[in-house]
């Protein structure tokens, strides 16, 4: 049979454990809407869909990378 100290010695380990994963979880999720808090206040101007002009001069410009790195590899195009 166990000892009766060994069973209360990681009864109170196992606890500890336990309170320590969960303060961390709770500092975790404070942070977190902390953060998501600090997004609203922000605004949503990030949320918002660039303007078909943006994404036509983008497209415009991944368009000449590409080239420009066809170029430097030596393929014709």
């Amino acid at each position: 049979m166990q000892d009766p100290l060994i069973t209360l010695t990681l009864a109170v380990a196992g606890l500890t454990g336990l309170a320590i994963v969960a303060a961390t979880a709770l500092r975790g999720w404070n942070g977190w809407l902390d953060l998501k808090r600090a997004e609203l206040a922000r605004g949503t101007d990030e949320a918002a869909p660039p303007s078909t002009a943006t994404r036509i001069e983008v497209a415009d410009l991944k368009e000449r990378i590409r080239k420009l790195e066809a170029i430097a590899a030596g393929v014709d195009l």
